[in-house]
């Protein structure tokens, strides 16, 4: 790792923090944290989609810096559950140009890639998920904000998920935040691990 891609520093957001941390090229950190203390919302604040107070850098420069579309493609969160606007799948994917890299990626996840001409309606929890990452690349985003991006798979297509993000992470020296509420997955996809409490971010031993 050479730098730090990402900084967070005291932000603070709904009476919750302040939350400092930070990431570095090709790192993947674990967020860990019990259910409703608002790792998704500070997911939310990252992403510019709430109000929040303190400063966020994105390879030293601030994120006040950016247009929010173009601050959100470089850093990008991928909810549990995202938001769909089109009937068919392969209508969210209009690169056509990329394809072939599509379909490879679809396979690499242990989808099928005829998932592309299906309706959103017919896919899976699972499917949907693998889906939403793959719609999270296209921009080749530098920062991935990963809220439980594998809760709706089984053990063998989360390692497939698993694998597909340290690759992505490597060959782009991306950041990750990965989110998840099973210690055992932080401890294979992250090098360091945070506990979140309402007042603040805990490194764990």
């Amino acid at each position: 790792m050479s730098g730090m891609l990402l900084s967070v520093q005291e932000i603070t957001f709904l009476g919750k923090g302040p939350y400092t941390f930070s990431v570095g090229k090709g790192e993947c950190i674990g967020l860990i944290g019990k259910s409703g203390i608002g790792k998704t919302q500070l997911f939310r604040a990252i992403t510019d989609l709430i109000p929040a107070g303190g400063e966020i850098l994105l390879e030293g420069v601030p994120r006040s810096a950016f247009t929010p579309p173009s601050w959100r493609s470089k850093v990008t969160m991928v909810p549990a559950d995202s938001f769909w606007w089109y009937d068919m799948a392969g209508d969210h994917f209009p690169l056509t140009d990329q394809t072939p890299l599509l379909q490879e990626s679809c396979v690499s996840l242990g989808l099928d890639p005829e998932v592309l001409h299906w309706q959103v309606s017919r896919l899976s929890t699972g499917e949907r998920q693998r889906l939403a990452l793959l719609r999270a690349l296209l921009n080749r985003p530098t920062v991935l904000l990963l809220d439980e991006p594998s809760s709706g798979l089984d053990a063998y297509h989360t390692g497939l998920m698993e694998i597909f993000v340290e690759h992505y992470r490597l060959q782009n020296e991306a950041a990750v935040v990965w989110v998840s509420h099973d210690p055992e997955q932080l401890r294979r996809v992250a090098s360091r691990e945070f506990l979140m409490e309402q007042n603040g971010l805990y490194e764990r031993p």
